[in-house]
């Protein structure tokens, strides 16, 4: 029996789900368990060499798994595609099946296991995912650093330049970034960190700001000060999650906003996040 977890990735999509499954497959392997992680793209598989996992396999998409997966195998889908009714068939023809919600109201259609961001119940399993490295007590540099994601494909940074001028920080590049956007990101940051600083950075900032939803967990984790920047419209219980962790929300680059909490910081409270063993205890339990 093998365990793959399907992480939907690209280059307009970052890498938010492929560091989630590092988190779960690395758990799962030191358990004794065969893995494999399935993604979208080459480098996608390349970057997660640096989140602790040596494999991967490249699939066009979720209708494509069980080009890999066979009979009895477990698959974990962390994905917003649409499955075409494929779900149906995972479930009737894996061992278990485990999906992603993708939004507050989502449910388990055919039988399979949900990770869910609020969950209480027996048949779920929380979808905080943190790396264990995050839990680690960290000595803080006195540094504000922006991470907008892995990826930029509509160059948001390069089109919000003026909230940037606000403040200094320092930039730490995207997977998927180009090295021609780097030359016009110099004239706007700082420092440029490459994206293989990426917990090392999120370890030792004070401060950090981010678009992604799942830096901002693990930024937090580590102690920083966080500020989250929506603007893919993440759901209810997403900003539930950050308001709890005292996690400051503001909307689309709002330069007032931004001056308005930096100079009222309230970051400090807040529930922890519990590690990931417990996860990991309860995919286990599932087969």
């Amino acid at each position: 029996m093998t365990i793959y977890y399907y992480a939907f990735t690209g280059h307009k999509y970052g890498l938010e789900r492929a560091r989630r499954a590092a988190v779960i497959l690395k758990g799962l392997k030191a358990k004794g368990f065969d893995t494999m992680l399935l993604v979208n793209d080459f480098r996608a598989g390349l970057a997660a060499r640096d989140f602790g996992i040596s494999e991967s396999v490249h699939i066009e998409g979720i209708q494509d798994i069980d080009a890999i997966a066979k009979l009895g195998d477990v698959i974990i889908i962390d994905s917003p595609e649409d499955d075409h009714g494929r779900l149906v068939k995972y479930c009737s023809d894996f061992k278990h099946v485990f999906r992603f919600a993708e939004h507050d109201d989502d449910k388990s259609i055919h039988g399979e296991t949900l990770f869910t961001i609020d969950c209480e119940a027996e048949n779920c399993i929380s979808s905080i995912i943190v790396d264990d490295i995050y839990f680690e007590e960290h000595q803080k540099e006195e540094r504000t650093l922006f991470f907008l994601g892995d990826a930029d494909a509509d160059k948001t940074i390069l089109n919000n330049s003026d909230f940037f001028e606000t403040y200094k920080m320092e930039l730490l590049l995207g997977h998927y970034f180009y090295v021609k956007y780097e030359n016009d990101l110099e004239k706007i940051f700082i420092t440029l960190h490459e994206s293989e600083e990426y917990t090392e950075l999120l370890c030792s900032s004070k401060r950090i700001i981010t678009a992604s939803f799942q830096t901002a967990l693990e930024a937090k984790t580590a102690g920083a000060e966080v500020i989250f920047i929506n603007i893919s419209n993440i759901t209810d219980k997403q900003k539930e999650l950050l308001s709890l962790l005292k996690i400051i929300l503001i909307y689309d680059f709002n330069i007032d906003s931004f001056k308005q909490f930096t100079l009222n910081p309230v970051f400090h409270g807040g529930n922890r996040i519990e590690r990931n063993d417990t996860i990991v205890t309860k995919i286990i339990n599932c087969l």
